[in-house]
């Protein structure tokens, strides 16, 4: 579906968008990879890594903006959405900011696609839109209601919407493993609460959810993968195993487990051997044979959340992982 197609990413010179060109431009050859965000020195820097590639092109503009959405959208026929105001404690700050560039910016993407004819939109959301308790999860759950009914208000015209569900990128820029890293030789790290679990996933494998949903959706899905769940005080030993645990409290906004699935999800969400799929509880598209395409349906008691995950990542694995990727942990 994506070779020889022409594909934007709106927040393109993050950590996903990296790791999605490169291995995009490897896998599909597509005509063109379109790199849509507001930082021209970020843009310059990524530049410098696809300097001789024809391929990859970069368009300075903000989702604020629905103008210059339209202009770069000509001629696209995907797009990742992955611009977003993702700071918890900055989004609790700054919460018009985070509104305008996560509530307004969904709005106008969705406008701009279905003017411009774009054939398929994926949004990446987060853990923190199930059940929110922060300005950053309440307004990444406005998003992804926003991309489920856009595909009802896309009305006659053919564009279609679905949204990917992340837990905690492993070594993405600003996350807590390059974190404890960067702190690791105080002796000291800081523990918001030794209970906290969270969710694994590295950026190859959100990339590849990606593709797959490109391929599989119908339109208003939402698709969680399955990944592991860690204890903070694991993480911590991975990193570092001499270190001292401070404990520190929560931060504002901050959850003691992430949850991706809710019991309120449960009866619109089918299980697959990956994945899971809530389906849109709008014009009966739960029950769309398309939609489902094999899943099994989830008991109508299920939550998918981080302390009751079946899957666990280990303290060694977690070793591993750091040990092969250390160079670019945080780099990008």
């Amino acid at each position: 579906m994506l070779t020889n197609s022409n594909i934007l990413i709106t927040g393109g010179t993050g950590s996903f968008g990296h790791a999605f060109v490169r291995m995009t431009l490897k896998k599909y050859n597509p005509n063109r990879i379109v790199i849509f965000s507001r930082d021209e020195m970020k843009q310059w820097e990524m530049a410098q890594l696809f300097k001789d590639d024809k391929r990859v092109r970069f368009f300075i503009g903000d989702v604020r903006d629905k103008d210059r959405l339209s202009r770069a959208l000509d001629g696209i026929d995907y797009v990742v959405h992955a611009a977003a105001t993702k700071i918890v404690p900055t989004a609790e700050y700054n919460p018009f900011e985070c509104v305008k560039t996560n509530i307004n910016g969904a709005m106008n993407l969705i406008d701009a696609c279905i003017d411009r004819n774009v054939k398929r939109i994926v949004a990446l959301s987060t853990d923190k839109a199930s059940n929110p308790v922060n300005l950053y999860g309440a307004t990444k759950l406005a998003s992804d209601r926003l991309f489920v009914s856009g595909n009802s208000y896309a009305g006659v015209h053919d564009t279609r919407f679905s949204v990917v569900r992340y837990g905690n990128v492993m070594g993405s820029r600003g996350s807590v493993i390059p974190f404890f890293l960067s702190i690791a030789k105080s002796g000291v790290l800081p523990i918001t609460d030794e209970r906290m679990t969270r969710f694994m996933i590295s950026l190859e494998e959100g990339v590849e959810l990606v593709w797959h949903v490109f391929n599989d959706m119908v339109g208003g899905e939402i698709y969680v993968k399955k990944i592991p769940s860690m204890k903070v005080t694991d993480l911590a030993m991975a990193v570092s195993c001499d270190a001292k645990h401070k404990l520190v409290g929560i931060r504002p906004g901050e959850k003691l487990h992430e949850q991706m699935i809710g019991l309120e999800d449960a009866i619109y969400t089918y299980e697959y051997a990956d994945y899971f799929k809530v389906l849109p509880s709008i014009n009966n598209w739960s029950n769309d044979p398309l939609r489902i395409n094999g899943g099994v349906k989830v008991d109508p008691n299920f939550t998918y959340c981080s302390d009751n995950n079946k899957d666990w990542m280990s303290i060694d694995t977690l070793k591993d992982w750091i040990e092969k990727n250390y160079n670019k942990i945080g780099s990008i």
